[in-house]
């Protein structure tokens, strides 16, 4: 299975679906085992750095940090990632998809389960399998996210970047052109618990990958957003009930489990992770945890809970990404899909461009970056995953608004076209361009299962008088 993946994965192995800006130039390595490096070749108008390199400061270490802090290290910037808890376990479905074991070149190993098959349930508990256009190679990923975080980290260290065990407290704005920003920060570096160690740094530019109670984004003033409350459970199940989930996650949906949201079970290494979200009742988030794990109780009977997990997560992009020399990317952006939740794909790869935007405004850390070179990474994005952001905002509005509609929602997962459709574009990460015949049918169908939920709603609208 292993090989038929890894070849799976040619021609997925690049740093972005487009072909940066800048040019790579090959250039002899004394270390074969190594990774690429990026060196451009620009015209700059911004002044040259003397007896240094650019430094850039990179504040949290999950996909989005650690993505960025390899990108910045490889490409010649002197860098520093901050990640306060090294083995921080964010509650995170853990869902990748393929297109980044082979973009971001991650080994086989870090990923848990492999899922090929799909159960959607209705608020009836009606079930509809999908999975079944898959292809043999196909799968989507499950990971822990303590053990991809702290690979992302590890490996942007070994490209030269200087990861901090501390807390960024506070980021000081300069009051000058080209003047240093000021972090001041916690550290903890060598310490076993206890008050850490008061420190500074002065660096060039600042990227905040910090999560949705991102400090960074207080200190631009990047302004608020939506949040939902994320809760999940670990629950180690019998050994003969996790044969059951060896390729196979649960989704589920209905105003018990989330009124705006759904629950999921996933599998792992050698557990499974139930959870739920809400936006709209983040005081009843507990309850709706409680019916998740009803909802699923005869498959995971007599499992024991080993970690309960919650946590903030965005909603929408924030007002304000960008401001001087300092970018946002990831949750603390705000580049969270809604319908699916969907988030570490697009941690990684905001990360990853924010940072090329930096290495090539700065030729490979020569020249001072300003605002329009990291602007240029915001207009890449917006360009790229807008269509995928504004689809899935759709989905949300028109099918969680009802436990109707819900059904209709599960209904409509039953067509193999639109299958098809879904696992291709999430999959590659691309809006796929459908067929239009079997667009128009899909159309007609999907009206037919609103109507269905609109008829249904009301007449228990009436039984509810």
């Amino acid at each position: 299975m292993a090989s038929v993946a890894l070849k799976s994965f040619i021609g997925l192995r690049q740093s972005t679906p487009e072909k940066p800006h800048f040019v790579t130039q090959t250039k002899a390595n004394p270390n074969p085992k190594s990774l690429r490096r990026f060196y451009v070749a620009a015209a700059k108008t911004s002044p040259k750095i003397n007896g240094r390199n650019l430094r850039v400061a990179v504040v949290g270490g999950g996909p989005a940090g650690g993505s960025a802090a390899e990108t910045l290290a490889k490409g010649g910037v002197e860098t520093f990632l901050f990640e306060r808890k090294l083995d921080n376990c964010k509650p995170c479905g853990g869902a990748i998809p393929l297109c980044m074991v082979g973009e971001f070149d991650l080994p086989l190993d870090l990923i848990d389960r492999r899922v090929t098959k799909m159960k959607m349930i209705s608020p009836s508990n009606v079930a509809v399998d999908i999975g079944q256009t898959l292809k043999p190679h196909e799968y989507i990923g499950m990971v822990r996210r303590e053990v991809l975080d702290a690979y992302l980290r590890d490996r942007a260290a070994e490209n030269g970047a200087n990861v901090i065990n501390g807390l960024v407290m506070k980021l000081e704005l300069p009051k000058e052109r080209n003047a240093p920003y000021v972090l001041h920060y916690t550290s903890y570096d060598g310490k076993k618990g206890g008050i850490g160690e008061k420190k500074t740094l002065e660096v060039d530019a600042v990227i905040g990958a910090d999560g949705a109670n991102s400090r960074v984004a207080k200190a631009i003033d990047a302004g608020d957003y939506d949040y939902a409350i994320a809760f999940q459970e670990r629950i180690k199940i019998p050994d003969d009930k996790m044969v059951y989930y060896e390729n196979l996650a649960e989704m589920y949906v209905g105003d018990d489990v989330s009124p705006d949201f759904y629950g999921w079970v996933f599998p792992k290494c050698d557990h499974v992770a139930v959870g739920t979200g809400t936006v709209t009742h983040k005081a009843d988030i507990k309850k709706f945890q409680i019916a998740t794990r009803n909802r699923a109780k005869d498959k995971i009977l007599g499992g024991k809970i080993i970690r309960v997990e919650a946590h903030p997560i965005p909603e929408h992009p924030r007002p304000r990404r960008l401001a001087g020399r300092v970018a946002l990317v990831g949750d603390a952006a705000g580049y969270v899909t809604k319908c699916s939740g969907e988030g570490i794909y697009f941690a990684a790869k905001s990360g990853r461009m924010c940072a090329e935007a930096i290495v090539e405004g700065s030729e490979n850390g020569k020249r001072m970056v300003e605002e329009s070179d990291l602007r240029k990474y915001l207009e890449k994005w917006d360009k790229t995953y807008w269509p995928t952001y504004k689809v899935l905002d759709v989905l949300q509005k028109v099918f969680y608004r009802s436990n109707p509609a819900r059904e209709a929602f599960v209904e409509m997962c039953a067509d193999e076209y639109v299958q098809k459709m879904t696992f291709d574009s999430y999959l590659y990460k691309k809006v796929v361009p459908g067929n239009p015949l079997e667009d128009l049918k899909l159309a007609v169908n999907t009206i037919g299962s609103l109507v269905r939920a609109n008829a249904l709603r009301r007449e228990m609208d009436k039984v509810s008088l």
